[in-house]
């Protein structure tokens, strides 16, 4: 049986282990939408941005290459972001 890692928000598609966290970095899981189950590396966010959440590109969304996805976090769930909807 293979453990189960989530790829990493951002990774080239080219990485030879998109997979790999980072000790000392703090991800949270996006849930939900074309990015699900990824891991977004939100280290260098300030409290502030972390509680606003992110858009982020995406190649999978309603509006193709470019687009990006709404993620929010999760109210009562830290580690989290819940997905919003699709942008331009």
């Amino acid at each position: 049986m293979t453990e189960h890692r989530p790829r990493i928000y951002g990774s080239d598609h080219d990485d030879p282990d998109p997979y790999t966290t980072h000790p000392g970095h703090e991800y949270i899981e996006l849930h939900g939408g074309p990015l699900d189950g990824q891991l977004l590396d939100v280290t260098s966010l300030t409290p502030e941005e972390r509680t606003t959440g992110a858009l982020l590109i995406t190649n999978h969304g309603a509006y193709g290459p470019g687009g990006r996805a709404d993620y929010e976090p999760s109210t009562g769930e830290p580690g989290r972001w819940n997905w919003l909807g699709d942008v331009p």
